[in-house]
């Protein structure tokens, strides 16, 4: 056990990543705000929205004065929103019950919106140099294939397993080398396919080069029938405006802004009902397949000109964007791709 944890610092030193913007210093807003972009998304992804968003809000003062459509903005194309969601009520909650100092323990971390206990061990042991394991998804694919882990990472069991082994592996010095080592281990050389098995520092000690089952660990997701969504997006185009409908907080894309979904009804008198909107004209355009976790969204775009229209830009829910300005919006990344093709093929309706 050990050995393991000096070969990793060892390597970390050598050949780890030091160069990243949120590296070299103990801020803890920015350890924080890193370690929550950096949830279950790429570092390469996260680098230019950690710049971005730190020049908007470079402290938590000022992201906690942010309303959250701000906050979505700069979050928009990261995806898991809920986790923009979360920063926004976090930093709101330190201002208001703790004058903007966030917590210096672990724990007391764990305990604010959207930081579980991986990510809360990792803010402090980077912004404190505090002893304690993190266990994101990297972390559970060395640890089962170095340590022959069975079972897939996700159930409770294979978890706490998981954990249990991490725990017991912690270094008592070079806390921060050894967290980081883990971090780069898993994202640069034990990655979920095609290992650089041949480069890994505890290559000699891993139980899944050893026994040729580097494909097998850790063991992947039982396989279930993924749903699927479908759902007709009415894309108004009035002149060179489009109309998109603000989402509830809750639910998919919660808090963004989209295009009004046709509910079991025809689409003139819908829109004409329910959006105040007269139709000149209907066409279908590509379908957009889009993959969630627990499902994959099947959306049919229906491109509507819009001949006159009762709904103005301050109407609650809804507003009209022009096709330049609407993909800079609080928008998903289909709504925003589609955006963008539209703009680019000139599709403008004359009113």
């Amino acid at each position: 056990m050990p050995d393991f944890a000096s070969k990793l610092i060892h390597w970390q030193r050598a050949h780890g990543r030091h160069d990243l913007p949120w590296q070299g210093g103990r801020d803890l807003y920015r350890i924080w705000l890193s370690e929550v972009m950096l949830q279950q998304t790429q570092v390469e992804a996260v680098i230019p929205y950690y710049l971005r968003f730190l020049a908007r809000f470079p402290d938590i003062e000022s992201l906690a004065r942010a309303s959250e459509g701000e906050v979505l903005q700069l979050w928009s194309g990261l995806g898991y929103y809920a986790r923009a969601r979360n920063l926004l009520a976090a930093a709101r909650r330190v201002v208001d019950e703790r004058r903007g100092c966030l917590p210096a323990d672990a724990e007391s971390l764990a305990a604010l919106p959207g930081i579980g206990r991986s990510t809360a061990a990792a803010i402090a042991v980077f912004a404190f140099g505090h002893r304690g394991a993190i266990l994101d998804g990297n972390v559970k694919r060395v640890l089962a294939r170095c340590f022959g882990v069975e079972g897939y990472p996700g159930e409770r069991a294979v978890e706490q397993r998981l954990w249990a082994l991490a725990e017991r592996l912690l270094p008592a010095r070079s806390i921060e080398v050894y967290t980081q080592a883990l971090m780069d281990l898993g994202a640069t050389l034990c990655t979920r396919s095609s290992p650089r098995c041949d480069a890994c520092p505890v290559a000699q000690r891993c139980v899944a080069r050893r026994e040729r089952r580097v494909d097998e660990l850790p063991a992947a997701r039982p396989r279930k029938p993924r749903p699927e969504r479908r759902a007709t997006w009415l894309v108004l185009l009035h002149g060179d405006r489009v109309l998109l409908e603000h989402r509830p907080p809750a639910g998919l894309w919660g808090g963004l802004w989209t295009f009004p979904e046709l509910e079991g009804a025809r689409v003139r008198p819908f829109c004409q009902q329910a959006l105040g909107c007269e139709i000149a004209g209907t066409r279908r355009l590509e379908p957009i397949e889009h993959g969630f976790t627990h499902f994959r969204l099947h959306a049919q775009p229906l491109l509507c000109a819009v001949r006159a229209t009762s709904i103005r830009t301050e109407s609650p829910g809804r507003e009209w964007l022009t096709l330049a300005r609407a993909p800079e919006a609080a928008v998903p990344v289909p709504v925003r791709k589609l955006l963008a093709r539209l703009r680019a093929s000139g599709e403008a309706v004359a009113r």
